[in-house]
């Protein structure tokens, strides 16, 4: 992912926390988020995500009148072919944050590969992990936040 400006809006982090079901008023209100010592409104820890849909080629983005790979048991107009192997899947994400992440910031990503390894699995055969590291930066060029994600790709589909 490769965000080149991604705001950081008090009306996005009061919709991104309402989403998740987080009603802590440091995600809503500069008064309370300046009393926690904060400096003001604060973006809950998993925000940073939001920023993929600033980024115009990232591929899970719906992009209208394209078929679109979504969710589900049956994709949304993209077909695989029999012959494309196992499936991948997201198997996890951890954030490191320099400093809180607040309304106001403009904020950068750049993602790079890390770690790659292999496992293997009776029922997916080969499991490939693969490790993508994103660093989040300010206008100023300070790193705020490190989200690493671990994806895994089976060898064969699991039914």
């Amino acid at each position: 992912m490769v965000a080149k400006r991604f705001p950081v809006e008090a009306g996005h982090i009061l919709m991104f926390a309402r989403a998740v079901g987080d009603d802590n008023p440091v995600y809503s209100d500069a008064e309370n988020a300046s009393a926690v010592a904060v400096g003001g409104i604060v973006a809950p820890p998993t925000f940073v995500q939001a920023s993929a849909q600033f980024d115009d080629d990232w591929a899970l983005r719906p992009r209208i009148g394209e078929p679109w790979f979504g969710s589900g048991a049956t994709a949304s107009g993209v077909e695989r072919s029999a012959g494309e192997g196992g499936s991948g899947l997201h198997a996890e994400q951890h954030f490191t944050y320099h400093r809180p992440l607040l309304a106001g910031d403009v904020l950068s990503a750049t993602t790079r590969e890390g770690k790659t390894w292999e496992k293997h699995s009776e029922r997916a055969g080969t499991l490939a992990f693969r490790e993508s590291i994103t660093e989040y930066r300010d206008a100023a060029g300070e790193l705020v936040v490190t989200a690493r994600s671990v994806g895994v790709k089976t060898a064969r589909v699991v039914r």
